[in-house]
């Protein structure tokens, strides 16, 4: 995997880091990453980045609960159809519950595996770190070089407030 190059700020509290990601927003410069040791939901709304896993959960709900119905249908009713006690062969009352359990089963198992492959979260996977003390208590923000003027980027950094600024290449 190729290597490219990174201007790394790392700030000592969230208020500079949300104004620092206001500004560089502003300024049209790209913010690669923001690492931060809790959730900070301004980030989230300034950076504009959505998930769509909720999306890919929301149609594998559906896929789960209509294979569940189908394959229900077809096992109590085509298959193997069982008359006891006069009740109807297609009795899909009985079908509401195993369909809402498999289908929660369906969607954790298949969100879980999506957020996997879309994270590249392979077993053995050597995890390259931009900033150890991320996970400990600092704000790091990662900034890719192409496209801007390397000192632009720099000077934004230490005008919003960033106690370090370093290039390295991740």
């Amino acid at each position: 995997m190729e290597k490219h190059p990174y201007i790394i700020g790392v700030y000592d509290d969230e208020e500079p880091l949300i104004k620092a990601a206001q500004a560089f927003k502003e300024k049209g410069v790209h913010v690669q990453e923001i690492f931060t040791p809790y959730p900070i939901h301004e980030i989230i709304s300034i950076q504009g980045e959505t998930s769509k896993l909720t999306v890919a959960a929301y149609i594998y709900g559906w896929i789960g609960a209509l294979s569940i119905l189908a394959f229900m249908y077809y096992t109590a009713v085509i298959d193997w159809p069982l008359n006891y006690g006069g009740k109807p062969v297609n009795s899909f009352p009985s079908f509401i519950l195993v369909t809402l359990v498999f289908t929660i089963f369906f969607v954790t198992i298949m969100s879980l595996t999506t957020f996997v492959f879309r994270a590249r979260l392979f077993p053995g996977k050597q995890v390259q770190i931009a900033d150890p003390r991320a996970t400990d208590d600092k704000f790091v923000m990662i900034c890719s070089i192409s496209g801007k003027d390397k000192n632009e980027i720099e000077d934004l950094f230490k005008q919003t407030g960033a106690i370090e600024v370093y290039e390295k290449e991740l």
